[in-house]
């Protein structure tokens, strides 16, 4: 078993440094991985010095402003992922997580060893009728994230619903080639290395992708899924992106993961996924320090390869 390629995490933070620091712990503490954090523009300079001082935690300066829903999503991401590249590291995976995100189960880089050709990516391909939120070129006041009944957000209801009737206002009309599908998925991710450098050769060598989703809705859960499955690559895709979430049941919240308290745990645990999302410390800190402490990334490998090498030395 070979634990010597370690693994990426890119984070996107923008609350909650100390927290911050408990999830990067998990991901450290065994020396198999490197985190590399970005922090939004808007709290960069009250929270740089905050983040965890380790060798294998990077803040990246190159910081921008992110918003939901918007183009500034991919831009993070993007940025992310290039400086992984740039540091000429050999990593296996990189895998893409929030700041409000943990680990909740031990064990994944042993099952990262065992699948390490594998994409995990939660996708679906898009039918009719998401296609509006791809084919339109959204107004900024539409995209961005309302939970009451917000004017632009009846705005955004009534675009679509005019899309269905055929009535295309806001055309999206930059280039799309016509054999390419659009896919759709949660905008978190765990991919191999080499598709992370077949993503920034082909967002550096195709200025029309990038420009597409420009001013696109919600693109942070269909520009990587549309170009992933797309791509060679899509016969490696593994539809779970490793998380376990909550979702609300309300008009306000029926779209986003509620916060995770200790009486989730059971459901937690249950649900056997590496990660879980989203929490916080101002809400319940007891679930925080009870994966905290339990769980780790290289937990697990280190007794598998010890055992791999006491096996050798008995032969």
């Amino acid at each position: 078993m070979n634990s010597k390629m370690r693994t990426a995490f890119i984070m996107q933070i923008h609350k909650n440094p100390d927290q911050v620091n408990q999830f990067i712990q998990q991901l450290v503490v065994d020396d198999q991985a490197d985190v590399y954090v970005h922090i939004d523009q808007r709290y960069f300079h009250e929270y740089q010095g905050r983040i965890l001082k380790n060798p294998n935690v990077k803040v990246i300066t190159n910081s921008i402003i992110c918003e939901w829903g918007d183009i500034s999503q991919i831009d993070t991401t993007l940025l992310l992922l290039r400086e992984v590249i740039a540091s000429k590291k050999s990593y296996d995976f990189v895998c893409l997580r929030s700041g409000q995100d943990l680990l909740v189960k031990n064990g994944l880089k042993s099952f990262l060893i065992e699948n390490k050709n594998k994409v995990f990516l939660n996708n679906l391909k898009a039918s009719q009728d998401q296609l509006a939120v791809m084919l339109m070129n959204w107004p900024k006041i539409t995209r961005k994230r309302y939970t009451t009944p917000h004017p632009a957000r009846i705005l955004r209801r009534t675009l679509q619903d005019l899309y269905k009737k055929g009535i295309y206002l806001f055309p999206n009309k930059n280039y799309w080639p016509k054999d390419y599908s659009f896919y759709k998925g949660s905008q978190w991710f765990t991919i191999p290395i080499n598709v992370v450098n077949y993503i920034i050769d082909f967002v550096n060598n195709n200025e029309w992708y990038y420009q597409f989703f420009k001013n696109t809705y919600t693109p942070d859960e269909w520009f990587f899924h549309t170009l992933i499955m797309n791509s060679p690559f899509k016969f490696d895709v593994e539809n779970n992106h490793l998380f376990f979430y909550r979702w609300g049941n309300t008009f306000s919240d029926r779209s986003s993961p509620q916060y995770l308290t200790k009486d989730d745990i059971n459901l937690i645990e249950k649900s056997d996924t590496f990660f879980a999302r989203k929490f916080d410390v101002n809400i319940d800190p007891s679930v925080i320090e009870y994966f905290v402490n339990k769980v780790h990334f290289g937990k697990n490998v280190e007794c598998q390869i010890k055992e791999v090498n006491d096996h050798i030395i008995h032969i």
